[in-house]
């Protein structure tokens, strides 16, 4: 079940990147961290320079996003170890938490409560790698009505697992982190996402939905064995 829920981390941070509370704004992300306009960033015709600055602040605004996620992975599995003998109430919880946060990607219901966001306000007086590093650690220790489902239930599953939140914290901050790095040299080509994006939240809602349903029923391995009937022969070991 390890690479299972890791893969599921993975694409759990791709959707959170990918979130209309998170998408539509990454022009401006970057022109924040690098100092430079959103239009010299969308220009298909970028400098070296340009090019060089995006990429290097984007990298350690990545390295300060993912210390928040290293920190809280670490926090839930302590959590877990701790409460060990209670493992099958934690679970169930979780599960719970899962199953909720689903019904809020999903639009079942929206409490005001989880509708705004909450984000720690930085201001850079000059744009720099510490600068990009402590935004990052800014943009990620908050709430989005997006990705902060979305990163509870990604704890909810290692909290029910624990040993796993290593791996599952580092497939997520990936699955956020490569994106966002890579469309660096693509910030004028985003748009078609965003076409997307909020079904595709739904769609992630639903899967939290069913994963929450079998992770509080203990039947998660069934996830592995169905996967394991439609993998083709040559690619199982």
């Amino acid at each position: 079940m390890t690479d299972v829920n890791t893969g599921l981390a993975f694409a759990a941070g791709i959707a959170s990147f990918i979130s209309p509370c998170c998408l539509p704004l990454y022009p401006s992300y970057l022109s924040y961290i690098t100092g430079v306009s959103v239009t010299d960033l969308k220009s298909s015709e970028k400098s070296g320079s340009v090019r060089w600055r995006t990429m290097t602040h984007t990298f350690f605004f990545l390295l300060g996003f993912s210390v928040v996620f290293y920190t809280l992975g670490y926090g839930t599995n302590r959590f877990a170890d701790f409460f060990s003998e209670y493992e099958s109430l934690i679970r169930q919880l979780s599960a719970i938490l899962i199953i909720l946060m689903g019904l809020f990607l999903i639009g079942l219901f929206q409490p005001q409560a989880l509708m705004k966001d909450r984000k720690l306000h930085l201001r850079l007086k000059k744009p720099s790698y510490i600068g990009a590093f402590i935004f990052g650690i800014g943009f990620s220790a908050g709430w989005s009505p997006c990705m902060g489902p979305v990163l509870t239930a990604i704890l909810a599953l290692a909290a029910s697992s624990p040993g796993t939140w290593f791996q599952m914290t580092t497939a997520y901050a990936l699955g956020f982190a490569i994106p966002f790095f890579v469309l660096a040299f693509f910030v004028g080509s985003t748009r078609w996402v965003l076409k997307y994006s909020d079904k595709l939240m739904k769609l992630g809602g639903a899967v939290m939905i069913l994963m929450g349903i079998l992770l509080f029923t203990d039947r998660m391995t069934e996830i592995t064995i169905w996967l394991n009937m439609i993998t083709p022969d040559w690619m199982k070991i």
